[in-house]
């Protein structure tokens, strides 16, 4: 399970992100997750759709994006994003650990900035893993942590590997 943060918070959050953006763009750290053209992408915990609008153009339309998420509002978020743009690969899914995917079907997981928000994390991971293709890459990226104990949390449940180290991410690969 994921904590929920109030209303407020994420609304405070989804501010702090407008400013983050603004200054350093979310194509960057999506390019290190080397994603292409027809790729399905999980992205776990996308809080209110920061990553979606490059996300979408990357994967284009024969791609997929799924934008999971615990809170009601970031679900709201992306629907309305997605609305609004006129994004039709995006699907959302509200939930706290399973995402309802069958297993083997994504071939990017984007696990940014959630990672320390996490109750069960060894839980997440696992589903992470069942819906990563064998050839899957779990991008992760979370500031709250230092290099060490990503490399520590992502690699101790034996689910997954270290594979590389990018400017702004790093990318797993299943075990």
């Amino acid at each position: 399970m994921q904590k929920q943060e109030s209303n407020f918070h994420f609304r405070f959050m989804t501010l702090g992100y407008k400013f983050r953006d603004f200054f350093r763009s979310r194509m960057d750290i999506l390019k290190e997750a080397g994603i292409k053209p027809g790729f399905h992408v999980l992205d776990y915990g996308c809080g209110p759709g920061s990553y979606l609008i490059p996300l979408s153009e990357m994967v284009g339309g024969t791609g997929r994006i799924y934008a999971a998420d615990i809170h009601p509002l970031a679900i709201r978020y992306v629907e309305r994003l997605a609305k609004k743009r006129g994004l039709t690969n995006i699907q959302t899914i509200h939930t706290d650990c399973a995402t309802g995917l069958e297993a083997g079907v994504i071939n990017v997981v984007l696990l940014y900035d959630t990672y320390h928000t996490l109750s069960t994390p060894v839980s997440v991971l696992a589903e992470l893993h069942r819906v990563l293709k064998p050839s899957g890459v779990l991008s992760f990226s979370d500031h709250h942590m230092k290099s060490d104990e990503i490399r520590t949390a992502m690699t101790r449940s034996g689910l997954f590997t270290m594979s590389s180290q990018g400017k702004r991410a790093y990318l797993f690969s299943k075990v």
